[in-house]
């Protein structure tokens, strides 16, 4: 998306921020106790970063938060992995966006925002397919790169381990570092939600011959889950954490979210793997 997006991801904001203040009604007199530390990494659509500037569906739901209560929210820009460290070391306050995951849900109390899901994807349509994970790791002339610190859980987590004991993954800090592997030939295949490497080669003009070739490819092993936000059980008071809840789930209720990501995903990519909750 790069320069040519930013007008598209300004009126996502204002969509976004619109919705949520026409819509349900935040829960009456929502007071915070303590500003919240948000570290953000590159995440599609739903967090885009340009420098020190935060952008997309989840910092502008964040803004929406704030414009209705006295809740406010700071963003530092980090990578993906330290975003996923900091949270469990509990160095801050959220975690987004985030699938649940039963290790996530031992460090934070989970909002859902839209359902979700991985898929493998490959721009090379000539293969034969591969439907699920232990198709995935027999077929070893594959070769597969992922994003560094995702989570799609514990089957996921699995996948990993033994591709690394295969000798057959590369771990790269974003989307976009994903996508100039698969450019360079470096490897086959990645996995991840589409709508965060749809994004990713969106977002480089270099890339956009992926996008007509993109393959996406439901694995059986890793089903439909939900993405939202996690609240800190470590950072975060029992107060703090009810008003954010309210706060989230009214936003959710507003259906600005799904909204937005249908007007700016090609109906091929949502219907891999977003759906409303």
């Amino acid at each position: 998306m790069g320069k040519s997006s930013t007008p598209s991801r300004i009126r996502a904001a204002a969509f976004i921020v619109a919705a949520f203040a026409a819509g349900a009604s935040a829960p009456a007199m929502a007071i915070c106790e303590q500003p919240f530390l948000v570290p953000v990494a590159p995440t599609g659509m739903s967090v885009a970063i340009s420098g020190e500037s935060v952008s997309g569906i989840y910092p502008d739901l964040l803004r929406g938060v704030s414009a209705k209560s006295d809740c406010t929210f700071t963003f530092s820009v980090v990578p993906r992995a330290r975003q996923e460290a900091m949270f469990e070391a509990g160095k801050s306050h959220l975690l987004m966006p985030a699938v649940r995951t039963p290790r996530r849900d031992q460090h934070g109390y989970f909002v859902p925002v839209i359902g979700t899901r991985a898929t493998l994807m490959s721009v090379d349509s000539q293969r034969a397919p591969v439907r699920s994970i232990r198709e995935l790791l027999a077929r070893k002339e594959l070769r597969v790169v992922l994003v560094r610190g995702f989570d799609y859980g514990n089957a996921y987590l699995d996948l990993v381990s033994q591709l690394s004991a295969q000798g057959r993954l590369l771990l790269e800090k974003d989307g976009a570092a994903v996508a100039r592997v698969l450019d360079a030939g470096f490897a086959d295949v990645t996995l991840m939600a589409p709508t965060v490497f749809a994004s990713a080669i969106a977002d480089d003009k270099r890339f956009a011959w992926m996008m007509p070739k993109l393959r996406i490819e439901p694995l059986e092993e890793l089903p439909w889950g939900e993405s939202g936000i996690y609240i800190s059980k470590q950072t975060v008071s029992a107060s703090d954490r009810a008003a954010l809840q309210g706060l989230f789930a009214s936003a959710v209720k507003s259906g600005a979210v799904y909204e937005s990501l249908k007007r700016h995903y090609p109906p091929a990519v949502l219907a891999g793997g977003v759906r409303p909750r």
